[in-house]
C-alpha cells in the first residue's frame, strides 16, 4: 500500500508504530546504518567459531556448513562466525570462503542467530574484496586478524582503518600478540565501525575492565580461549565470547542462566561444559572438535586439512595446535569424547 494511503486510512499515529522501528530508527552508535526496513541482530553473546567440513575427498562440504549454522541456531545461541583460526581459515582457498560465505549467508537470513564473517589475508587487496562480499551477501558483521606478525604499530592501524572503511558493516578487532591498550584505543577513535574488540592479546579479565571503562561502555569486548573463565568473564561485564560450535548451546545455556540472574545455575552449566572441553582438549588440533559435531550429527567426515605456515605463522601455529599437546585424536580418544558426549545429552539444546 503507498504510504499516502496508509496515512490517510490509518493516521499518522498508526503509520509510525508500523514503519518507526524500522525505517526512522537507522543510526545506531558508531555510525552504522541499515537498510530501510531491516533490523540489526544483536552482536552480544556467544559466537563460536564455526569448524569447516569436508568431504570424504577433501573439498569444502557446503552442505555440512550449512547444516553447522541451523544446529548453531537450534541450539539458541546468539551468532555465528566463519572463517577464523579454527575453522582452518589458512586452508581455504578464496574462492572457497567466497562460496562459504554465500551458503552461510543464504541460511542465516531465516534464522536468528547473527552471521559474522573472518576477511583476513596477508594481502589487503583480498581482505577487502572479502569485507565487501561479507557485505553484498548480508552479513551482519566481519572480524580479521591483524594481517602479520610484528607489524608496526601504524601498520596495523593502517590495515584496520581500510578494513573498517570497505563497508558500513560492525568490524570486529581480533587482539593478538603484541597488540597493547594504546593501539586498540587508536583504532576505536579513528574508526567508526570498530565498536567490538575479539580480546586474545593481553589479561583479558583486566582488558574488560579496563577498555569498558575508557569507552563509556561503547567498545564491545568479547573473548575467546574456549571460554574457560566465561563466568568470571560475565562478572566482569563482558559482552560475549567465542567458543566452539560443537557444544556452543552448552555455552549459551550458561551466558542465558547467567543473565537471568540465575548464577548458580550458571555456574553448574559451565561446568558441565569444561568437562567436554577438557577431554577434547587432551588432543591437538582441530580435528576432537569437529568429531563433536560429527557425532551430533551435524558433520558427515572430521578430518581436518593441513595448514600452510606460510604468513600467517602464529595463527597458523595456534590452529594446528589447538589447546592440547602434540597428542593427534586415536581410538581411545574418540571413545572418551563419545562416553562424555553421551553423559551431556540430557542438557544439550540441539
Amino acid at each position: 500500500m503507498p504510504v499516502e494511503r496508509l496515512l490517510a486510512t490509518r493516521g499518522r499515529r498508526d503509520f509510525l508504530k508500523l514503519f518507526g522501528a524500522g525505517t526512522l530508527g537507522l543510526a545506531l552508535p558508531g555510525g552504522f546504518l541499515f537498510a530501510q526496513g531491516a533490523s540489526p541482530k544483536p552482536l552480544r553473546g556467544i559466537f563460536p567459531i564455526a569448524q569447516t567440513p569436508f568431504t570424504a575427498s577433501g573439498k569444502l562440504d557446503l552442505d555440512g556448513l550449512v547444516e553447522e549454522v541451523k544446529f548453531v541456531d537450534r541450539g539458541g545461541v546468539h551468532g555465528f562466525v566463519w572463517p577464523q583460526m579454527f575453522s582452518e581459515w589458512l586452508a581455504l582457498t578464496e574462492q572457497e570462503r567466497l562460496l562459504g560465505m554465500e551458503a552461510i549467508a543464504s541460511a542465516g537470513k531465516k534464522l536468528r542467530l547473527a552471521i559474522v564473517f573472518g576477511v583476513q589475508s596477508a594481502d589487503l587487496a583480498n581482505s577487502l574484496k572479502l569485507a565487501k562480499h561479507a557485505a553484498a551477501v548480508g552479513a551482519d558483521g566481519v572480524i580479521s586478524l591483524p594481517p602479520a606478525e610484528n607489524l608496526t604499530s601504524q601498520q596495523m592501524l593502517d590495515y584496520y582503518k581500510a578494513i573498517g572503511g570497505a563497508t558500513k558493516l560492525p568490524l570486529f578487532v581480533q587482539a593478538v600478540g603484541n597488540m597493547d591498550t594504546n593501539l586498540i584505543m587508536a583504532m576505536y577513535k579513528s574508526i567508526p565501525s570498530m565498536r567490538y574488540l575479539k580480546e586474545e592479546a593481553g589479561d583479558v579479565l583486566a582488558s574488560i575492565v579496563q577498555l569498558t571503562k575508557m569507552t563509556s561502555g561503547n567498545l564491545k569486548i568479547m573473548t575467546g580461549s574456549h571460554g574457560r573463565t566465561l563466568i568470571e568473564e560475565m562478572r566482569r561485564g563482558s559482552s560475549g565470547c567465542m567458543t566452539v560450535a560443537g557444544f556452543a548451546d552448552l555455552y549459551a545455556a550458561t551466558w542465558d542462566l547467567w543473565h537471568q540472574g540465575k548464577h548458580k545455575e550458571a555456574m553448574d552449566m559451565h561446568g558441565r561444559t569444561l568437562l567436554l572441553l577438557t577431554e577434547a582438549g587432551i588432543y591437538s588440533g582441530t580435528e576432537p572438535f569437529k568429531y563433536i559435531l560429527y557425532l551430533r550429527g551435524v558433520f558427515k567426515t572430521y578430518a581436518a586439512r593441513k595448514i600452510s605456515t606460510a604468513g600467517f605463522a602464529a595463527a597458523a601455529k595456534a590452529a594446528a595446535a589447538g589447546s592440547g599437546p602434540d597428542r593427534p585424536l586415536d581410538e581411545a580418544g574418540k571413545q572418551a569424547i563419545k562416553e562424555t558426549v553421551d553423559y551431556l545429552r540430557p542438557y544439550f539444546r540441539a
